[in-house]
């Protein structure tokens, strides 16, 4: 008895130890700018880019194909439910940017440093394009491969005014949702996902909601019609601009916490 007593006398003790040198020795954070990740980062960001590609522009290509069992509000609230996904998936390797104008949007705002700026742009468009380039392969060029153009009778400017003001508010929210402790994860998200899908069900008839450069230009591409293209390069990019100046005015300089959110918390 003597004996079983020191064991759990000694086993309190190192317990108790262990949890002294946890508190002195706080867990150092990671070094998001160490190079040896990087191929893991631009692996997420095309592998995030064509789960989003595929299911944005895949629904429509499948409205088509099944005579429209894939309804327009389905079709909007999908590429919303992707990125929720992909956020909660792959956050914390790459950040989830998914989309040049949020990538340029965390680099103005200097949470992502410049020098990695190409590196995500370069996978986001190879994520898309291979995206685009197999749903042609399996089903043809139907539903113009998902395609974003401007609605029935709507002008140009008219789908270019709305995607910017689109865009504005997305880059708000991936902003807004990164600049605390409490929206990283979770939160974000759903603030992010929900965003998306809501966009879609009000403003998909006007301009097709993209918000995102990539997800418009894989289309285009891969059917060789780039036509309307530069709406959907230049109105994100716009928007991009103003959602970082807005982020400004409401919150101020940027947050680490804005920094982790926007390069991925991998460890060495």
């Amino acid at each position: 008895m003597e004996g079983e007593r020191d064991v759990k006398a000694s086993h309190k003790t190192n317990s108790k130890s262990g949890l002294d040198v946890r508190m002195l020795h706080p867990q150092i954070s990671p070094n998001f700018l160490d190079n040896s990740h990087e191929w893991r980062r631009i692996f997420a960001e095309a592998w995030g880019t064509f789960l989003l590609v595929m299911v944005a522009t895949g629904a429509n290509v499948v409205a088509v194909k099944s005579n429209g069992a894939v309804t327009l509000g389905m079709a909007v609230v999908a590429p919303g439910l992707m990125v929720m996904a992909i956020i909660y998936f792959m956050g914390t390797v790459s950040g989830a940017h998914l989309n040049p104008a949020v990538t340029l949007a965390f680099a103005l705002r200097k949470n992502f440093p410049w020098r990695r700026v190409p590196g995500y742009i370069f996978a986001q468009i190879i994520g898309g394009i291979a995206a685009a380039f197999i749903l042609k392969t399996l089903f043809g060029t139907i539903g113009d491969l998902g395609a974003t153009v401007p609605g029935k009778e709507v002008k140009n400017l008219t789908a270019l005014a709305i995607e910017i003001v689109l865009t504005a508010g997305l880059v708000n929210t991936i902003l807004g949702t990164a600049s605390g402790a409490r929206n990283i994860g979770t939160n974000g998200a759903i603030a992010v996902g929900g965003y998306i899908a809501l966009a879609g069900l009000w403003a998909a008839p006007i301009s097709g909601a993209s918000m995102n450069p990539i997800r418009s230009f894989a289309p285009d591409f891969v059917r060789g019609d780039l036509t309307s293209t530069w709406i959907y390069i230049i109105g994100p990019v716009i928007g991009a601009l103003i959602g970082v100046v807005f982020e400004w005015i409401l919150k101020g300089k940027a947050t680490a916490t804005g920094s982790i959110a926007a390069q991925g918390t991998i460890r060495n």
